[in-house]
């Protein structure tokens, strides 16, 4: 399933594709993509069906002064259209064969208790499920 489509991790080449993708929640920003992009330590790996993205994971390797590097899945997203085709699983396999080859022993994100598909597309990666953890944000804080 989704065998047509090409999951691949994107450089500087693909900003075009990534710029016109509706694959995000907001538009992609010219800046915003070109640092992503020509940083060594983040990664997205997108679902290219023919020029057009349709979907994509990115993340950044997160590194501590006392641990070893680990992957922070920033977001995964397929548009309604190519979804339940196996596309979301075969990015986040990708995303996760990129972090063992830079050298990450660990890869972390977090989901809304409602996200149903994600959880399940997890789950079915193997991953461990944690309860009991309180997440803390600032969106928008700095904006003031």
């Amino acid at each position: 399933m989704g065998d047509d489509i090409d999951v691949r991790r994107l450089g500087p080449v693909d900003i075009e594709a990534i710029l016109s993708s509706d694959a995000f929640d907001h538009p992609a920003r010219p800046d915003q993509t070109r640092a992503f992009l020509d940083a060594p330590d983040t990664a997205i790996i997108g679902a290219l069906d023919g020029d057009r993205m349709i979907g994509f994971a990115s993340a950044t390797v997160l590194l501590h002064p006392d641990k070893p590097p680990m992957l922070f899945v920033n977001e995964v997203g397929v548009n309604e259209g190519f979804r339940k085709r196996g596309i979301a699983t075969r990015l986040v396999e990708a995303l996760i064969d990129w972090a063992r080859a830079y050298g990450c022993e660990g890869i972390w994100l977090a989901t809304e208790e409602d996200n149903a598909a994600a959880r399940a597309l997890y789950r079915k990666l193997d991953a461990r499920e944690t309860t009991g953890v309180v997440v803390f944000d600032w969106d928008g804080a700095l904006e003031r």
